[in-house]
């Protein structure tokens, strides 16, 4: 007879799979705190840049004399809950714009990271809850990054947190400590190079289900598998600009670069299953990808946002061979002197925070702020393991969904829609854009005279010289295409009486009337033949009419 197994060698056996298992998905989880770092500046980086560009419009996409009143908010959306919508001001919204710039300059700098990595998220929502009408792609990306950037320690390495927390004697006062979110001998502390935890294979998940499921998308249209979409992409003048400008000329580029972008979609689950150099070269073929969309297309920030998204991509080996390249080649003289201003600044700022006045233990009201820190302390464990592993389960639960693969339970629902992480993922997709787009607002002044309001030059309803100078940003034209869209018809008088009231504000003949319009023109990408042109007739707006009025 056989001799059956005993519970040991079962046991042991068990725990040799577990093993080997999370040692599989620990290095495939695997973040180095040197790109965390990186990362950490990217996103304050980005973070001012989308302040900086954002407040060129700030009147008019976020304040009540804008485009979207704040009676025209709470009218025509539910559950609004923004910060930016507490005034209608434009003093009151240029004071949160720069309160969040500050914010992102201390994550740019590493300072108090965790508390301003949070803030920063919640300013973000709060600014983008204030006007859906101008989000895109990048958008919902650079939060979802934020999210996960939250449950990270990206204050580890090349921050002021870490200059504290090194000439600081007793870390636990005075200092966040940034490792102390991350627990288990992957975590990473102090004296390793990485972290292997729920929240890093989050934030490597992200990137990848917004690939695949653009990809998947991308297989229902005929465009993208037949190797034609970027030529047609290219020949919408409304998005391009700098080299997008030339490159239509050169078909055969175009369709190499359709199948190119195609592959990598699909090539995408590499980025997780590989690592060290080999996951580093497959990030560094979407890294190019995305700068080439950068030079040709204008799409705001969505390119530069994925590239940061990808840093997290270069692992340990990769960031060794850097520095041992820059210890050989590099600056080092230079780097040196910058390393000693940082940590000079770094001590100052420790020296700062010790001189103080710190209250004594009779005064915390009875040990009550040690109760508080007692409980955070308990609840740290729910906050870095459990609440990241169930973001990662419904990211990956909702992308699926969204090319009908699956279900996201109710409550997950509300969960992603509360936190804005709904995966959904259409750039491009399933059909490219096809048609080139502008608009036109005559409108009849005081005098009989007609003028463009939205330009305001004179009334042409030919096709620009170049399209793509008629929108004042690419927020404008996200903006205009969807008042455009059929189920925004509320919009359309929003723009209209916007249009109405800032021409009479700083014009001294009043317009009376205003007529807006959108207009279209496509044509062949093998010929440059037009194959379809036509106007479409968004609203017709009595200016000294009731504020909305729909036809």
């Amino acid at each position: 007879m056989p001799r059956s197994l005993s519970v040991a060698t079962v046991r042991s056996g068990f725990s040799t799979v577990v093993g080997r298992l999370s040692a599989v998905i620990a290095a495939r989880s695997s973040v180095d705190l040197r790109a965390l770092a990186a990362f950490r500046i990217g996103l304050g980086t980005l973070l001012i840049a989308d302040l900086l560009r954002r407040s060129r419009s700030l009147t008019a996409f976020y304040t009540d004399a804008g485009v979207l009143p704040r009676r025209a908010l709470f009218a025509d959306y539910s559950g609004v809950y923004s910060l930016h919508a507490l005034s209608g001001e434009p003093w009151a919204v240029a004071s949160l714009f720069a309160v969040a710039g500050a914010v992102a300059l201390a994550l740019a700098v590493g300072y108090r990271t965790r508390l301003a990595t949070v803030v920063s998220w919640l300013l973000l929502l709060s600014l983008q809850v204030r006007n859906p009408m101008v989000l895109n792609a990048g958008d919902a990306l650079l939060a979802m990054l934020l999210f996960w950037g939250a449950f990270l320690p990206l204050g580890a390495r090349w921050s002021v947190d870490a200059i504290r927390r090194a000439g600081n004697e007793n870390p636990g006062d005075d200092v966040e400590d940034e490792q102390s979110s991350e627990t288990g001998p992957s975590a990473g502390g102090p004296r390793e190079a990485a972290v292997a935890t729920a929240a890093s294979l989050g934030v490597l998940l992200q990137m990848l289900v917004m690939y695949v499921t653009n990809g998947v998308h991308k297989l229902e249209g005929d465009l993208w598998m037949g190797g034609e979409a970027v030529a047609y992409v290219m020949q919408a003048d409304q998005f391009t600009y700098l080299l997008g400008d030339h490159v239509a000329a050169f078909p055969a580029l175009l369709r190499a670069a359709t199948y190119v972008w195609v592959a990598l979609l699909f090539a995408s689950p590499l980025l997780i299953v590989l690592t060290g150099f080999p996951r580093a070269a497959v990030a560094s073929l979407f890294v190019g990808t995305h700068l080439g969309m950068a030079v040709t297309m204008r799409i705001d920030l969505f390119p530069v946002i994925s590239v940061v998204g990808f840093v997290p991509f270069y692992q340990t080996p990769v960031w060794d061979a850097a520095e041992r390249a820059v210890d050989r080649f590099g600056p080092t003289a230079a780097i040196d002197r910058w390393r000693e201003r940082l940590e000079s600044a770094g001590r100052t700022v420790a020296s700062l925070a010790a001189s103080l006045p710190r209250p004594t233990q009779k005064d915390r009201l009875g040990g009550l702020a040690d109760g508080v820190r007692a409980g955070a302390e308990r609840g740290r464990p729910l906050f870095s393991a459990v609440i990241p592993a169930l973001f990662v389960a419904l990211i990956v639960l909702s992308s699926a969904q969204s090319v009908g693969y699956g279900e996201v339970p109710d409550p997950g629902e509300e969960v992603l829609e509360a936190v804005e992480m709904d995966q959904h993922w259409q750039m491009f997709a399933p059909e490219p854009v096809r048609t080139t787009r502008w608009f036109a607002a005559p409108g009849v002044l005081e005098n009989g005279s007609e003028r463009d309001v939205l330009h305001d030059g004179a009334v042409s309803m030919d096709r620009p010289p170049d399209v793509d100078a008629t929108y004042p940003s690419s927020r404008w034209r996200k903006y205009l295409s969807n008042v455009y869209s059929g189920d925004n018809e509320n919009h359309r008088s929003y723009l209209a009486h916007y249009l109405c009231a800032e021409w009479n504000r700083t014009h001294a003949t009043d317009v009376e009337t205003v007529t807006v319009y959108q207009l279209y023109e496509r044509t062949d990408p093998h010929n440059g033949s037009v194959v379809a042109a036509n106007e479409f007739e968004l609203i017709e707006y009595d200016c000294s009419g009731e504020f909305v009025q729909n036809e």
